[in-house]
């Protein structure tokens, strides 16, 4: 059975975003937001959902499944 497991969304988006070598403000356009609002994003562990899968989606990576752990 899974179980749901604690993460800080922000501090994930945050490392995906430097592991695929773009930048906030580039993330930010996409979105669109500005740069402030993902600075906020990045310091909380939640996030709205609609929020995260326009990241999801954005940065192609699911973030919903760092929050999955099989056992």
């Amino acid at each position: 059975m899974s179980k749901v497991k604690e993460v800080h969304i922000g501090n994930r988006i945050k490392a995906v975003l430097k592991q695929q070598g773009r930048t906030t403000v580039w993330l930010a356009k996409q979105i669109p937001c500005t740069p402030n609002h993902l600075y906020k994003v990045y310091a909380n562990a939640s996030i709205n959902t609609d929020l995260l899968k326009r990241i999801s989606e954005i940065l192609d990576y699911n973030f919903f499944g760092e929050f999955i752990q099989n056992g």
